[in-house]
């Protein structure tokens, strides 16, 4: 880990000695590399990262298709992708995506156990205990970087909801069949209960244990209730022991949160979880925006990230309507990585200023080609001059012509 820890530090400009008190701390994490490729660190002082979700569902489940999102994904940028596959051969896929991608994998165990149950019993709230705990097994030995687990999905959490409804109830998946499962058979969820065995699963494997937000709000209106609140509590507590016990931890979070709520909700996730790694989806602004949820993510993720969120798991356009397409994917994995950088100029993190600092210099003096080298998508930008403007040796655009701001200043 030391040798790991030297490597990381130099690709992110941080000393040696600041990267490895905060590792200690447990506000790192670093996933292990795939087959493939290369590890990461998410964190205190580090890069905000950037995540993918790609993966099969029972109505679409081409393994061909997955395989290109991934490779979308990795060239648009991403820092890790998850596989949430829930249809066809769920193994293969996973094994194909772990065994074809440059950057650390991580999965939903939970998912799987769901899909055997239905299955081979007619129901997900059939499945054993053993049978959860077997499929986190199971994707270790696929070599599975980071698993998200619905840990805090308590009996006590979920009579907040019953007390007080929410406008659209649980909306994790993972966290709404572990719910069902808890209610049917009248017992606590084992991912609780028996939480000292998944860590010790993780541990075997070398796993980043993420600790799901199975009652993340699902609506502006359901943020920050107190299902939500004693869940994160829960988290924290978990935290802890994942710590105690030798095994890195991230924590997820919300959701759907007002533009108010997201930077107080960063501040008490770092307070109730000694400052541990924070990965968040989104979160989502708005609700009124289908089509353009990538949109409404990257201005909650860009908030978040500025106020403390480490990990921006990235939404597409497709949010909220299907399974999104390999174009879809990019454009989620740009939409976070410019949240993302966003947040890192304000963290003053100094390759970030460094890089609009060049850009900016580029435009002045009109380089086009440096321009499309620094671009955050040079084949965006490119498509987008040749389609709009008279080509790379053109001396300005088509938006000012002759009368071109930098032009004028210059002569």
């Amino acid at each position: 880990m030391k040798e790991l820890l030297q490597e990381i530090a130099r690709q992110e400009a941080i000393s040696e000695e600041i990267l490895g008190a905060a590792f200690q701390r447990g506000e790192v994490a670093v996933f292990k590399a795939s087959p493939q490729g290369k590890a990461i660190a998410v964190g205190t002082g580090l890069r905000v990262k950037v995540n993918a979700n790609i993966g099969t569902s029972g109505d679409l489940h081409d393994e061909d298709r997955e395989l290109r999102k991934l490779e979308a994904a990795v060239k648009a940028g991403t820092d890790a992708v998850m596989d949430l596959s829930t249809g066809g051969d769920l193994r293969s896929v996973r094994r194909k995506i772990v065994s074809g991608s440059s950057v650390p994998v991580g999965s939903v165990p939970i998912y799987e156990a769901i899909v055997n149950s239905v299955r081979r019993k007619g129901g997900a709230e059939k499945m054993e205990p053993d049978e959860m705990l077997d499929a986190i097994r199971l994707h270790g030995e696929d070599g599975i970087s980071f698993v998200t687990v619905h840990c805090g999905v308590t009996l006590s959490a979920l009579k907040h909801i019953e007390r007080n409804p929410r406008v659209c109830g649980i909306v994790s998946r993972g966290g709404s069949f572990l719910a069902r499962w808890m209610r049917r058979n009248g017992k606590e969820n084992p991912l609780y209960e028996r939480y000292d065995e998944v860590l010790e699963i993780c541990r075997q494997y070398g796993m980043v244990i993420s600790l799901g937000d199975g009652l993340r709000p699902g609506a502006i209106a359901d943020s920050l209730d107190a299902a939500q609140l004693e869940e994160l509590m829960t988290l924290g507590d978990l935290y802890r022991r994942a710590r105690a016990s030798g095994v890195q931890a991230v924590i997820e979070g919300p959701g759907h949160v007002p533009l108010d709520q997201i930077a107080p909700q960063m501040l008490l996730q770092k307070r109730l979880c000694d400052n541990a790694p924070f990965y968040v989806l989104g979160p989502l602004v708005t609700d009124v925006a289908p089509g353009l949820d990538h949109i409404t993510s990257a201005i909650g993720g860009a908030i978040a990230a500025w106020h403390g969120a480490d990990f921006l798991c990235y939404v597409t356009p497709t949010e909220h309507l299907g399974l999104p397409d390999v174009e879809d994917v990019r454009m989620g994995v740009l939409a976070a990585r410019v949240a993302g950088h966003a947040a890192d100029l304000v963290r003053r993190r100094g390759d970030a200023w460094k890089w609009d600092t060049e850009m900016s210099r580029a435009r002045k003096a009109r380089d086009w080609k440096e321009q499309f080298r620094l671009a955050l998508d040079p084949d965006l930008a490119r498509e987008i001059r040749s389609r709009t403007c008279y080509g790379e040796e053109h001396e300005t655009c088509t938006m000012c012509g002759d009368l071109c701001a930098y032009k004028a200043d210059s002569e």
